[in-house]
């Protein structure tokens, strides 16, 4: 029987999640992309603890009228200088299932130019 679309990507996501795993130096930059938004959250896996997280419902992002990619942006950007004022330099990208392309690549993009190494 064919796999759902939300079932195929939690089985990539598992097959992801068996490899990747943050630490409190190196927390893990976990993506979720809905219809409308896009949200991130820095974990700490061995605590499991959420250090950080922003969204596009956040007012300085919701307020703008830009597109879902240009949304994307401002979180990344806004994700990398939260992170820089914690100490959070290094973190690892986790996709959560999702293609490495669109909102989830400019997200990326984004917090790699506002300083976050991954």
């Amino acid at each position: 029987m064919a796999l759902t679309k939300r079932e195929s990507r939690l089985r990539i996501k598992m097959r992801i999640r068996k490899t990747i795993s943050g630490t409190g130096e190196t927390p893990r930059m976990s993506v979720f992309r809905s219809n409308k938004g896009i949200y991130v959250q820095l974990i700490d896996d061995q605590t499991g603890k959420t250090l950080l997280a922003t969204s596009s419902a956040v007012k300085e992002i919701s307020a703008q009228k830009v597109n879902k990619i240009e949304q994307a942006k401002l979180v990344g950007k806004l994700i990398a200088e939260k992170a820089l004022e914690k100490g959070i330099s290094t973190v690892v990208f986790d996709r959560n299932g999702y293609l490495y392309h669109g909102r989830v690549k400019s997200l990326a993009d984004a917090a790699r130019e506002g300083g976050l190494k991954f």
